[in-house]
């Protein structure tokens, strides 16, 4: 064996081994040791935050978060931080009943919007009993997105091909390997605009608006929380303390109210990686994790 292959095996080799140790970092120590949780000791009247940040890919951490609350009497409103350019459909619908329900039936919920409250933010916070943005906020880009890669090109250059079996002409409509014919672009736009109507209607219900007049707006766009204010999007601008107090008085508060937050735990993995776990996490949400349809602004 050559000896410049002999060093080619052994930088994969050490490189493999990395690879497997952080992987094992990551997944291993750093599994079911870091969840965030609220001191909920003591009967006195508080209000909850709740933070729904970055890309919005699985509704079941939050939805349980909100559940927990809104089933603890000491809790008298929440806050929902929302900073978010949205995510997937179903999941931004999920959290949308359940804050939507929470509001109805059990307490009030404030939606304090942060930089960004767009699209799948946008949505989950018309469940909410008031909406509170900054002058600043990013809101709106009421609208559906499906992106689709193609690879086709690629794989011609590569002389790769991929042979497809199916059981209907469809079956295989957005995949990268091919390029997307145009029944396939008509199939799916019928996808998207029936999402679209479904954002239209939650928004025109939600905030009391005729479904023509937020088609003119609705386009995609997006708003700053002045503008939103002006076209009836939300209902009033402050910040996060205002929306506290705003939610202390919806919940029958007197006087300032006690905040609960919750505090993530860190783990030895946030001790030895620092911020480079975070970052990775938002590397995996947004490149692996992405769903197909989107309440999503586009960054």
């Amino acid at each position: 064996m050559k000896e410049s292959t002999k060093v080619f095996l052994w930088v994969f080799g050490i490189i493999l081994g990395a690879s497997a140790v952080l992987v094992v970092l990551i997944y291993g120590l750093g599994s079911g040791t870091g969840e965030s949780e609220y001191d909920l000791s003591g009967t006195g009247a508080k209000v909850a935050i709740v933070n729904l940040t970055g890309t919005i890919i699985s509704s079941r951490a939050i939805v349980s978060t909100l559940q927990t609350l809104a089933d603890n009497s000491s809790v008298r409103a929440i806050v929902l931080r929302v900073d978010s350019p949205g995510g997937g459909v179903a999941a931004s619908q999920e959290i949308f009943e359940e804050v939507k329900s929470i509001r109805d039936s059990v307490k009030p919920v404030v939606i304090s919007m942060g930089s960004i409250a767009a699209s799948g933010g946008y949505y989950v916070s018309c469940g909410a009993t008031r909406i509170v943005a900054n002058p600043g906020t990013i809101t709106g880009s009421i609208g559906v997105i499906a992106m689709f890669p193609n690879y086709a090109k690629l794989m011609d250059k590569l002389g790769l091909e991929m042979d497809v079996i199916k059981s209907g002409k469809y079956k295989d409509s957005g995949s990268p390997f091919r390029k997307m014919t145009e029944a396939d672009k008509k199939y799916f736009q019928g996808v998207v605009e029936n999402s679209y109507d479904q954002f239209l209607d939650v928004v025109a219900r939600e905030r009391k608006l005729s479904v023509n007049n937020l088609k003119k707006f609705a386009d995609g766009r997006v708003f700053t929380g002045v503008q939103a204010l002006k076209l009836g999007l939300v209902d009033t601008l402050g910040s996060l303390e205002d929306a506290i107090a705003i939610a202390g008085k919806l919940g029958g508060i007197k006087g300032k109210p006690e905040v609960v937050e919750a505090r993530k735990q860190r783990t030895l993995v946030d001790l030895i990686l620092g911020d480079f776990l975070s970052r990775f996490h938002i590397f995996e949400k947004d490149f692996i994790e992405q769903p197909i349809l989107q309440y999503r602004f586009a960054q």
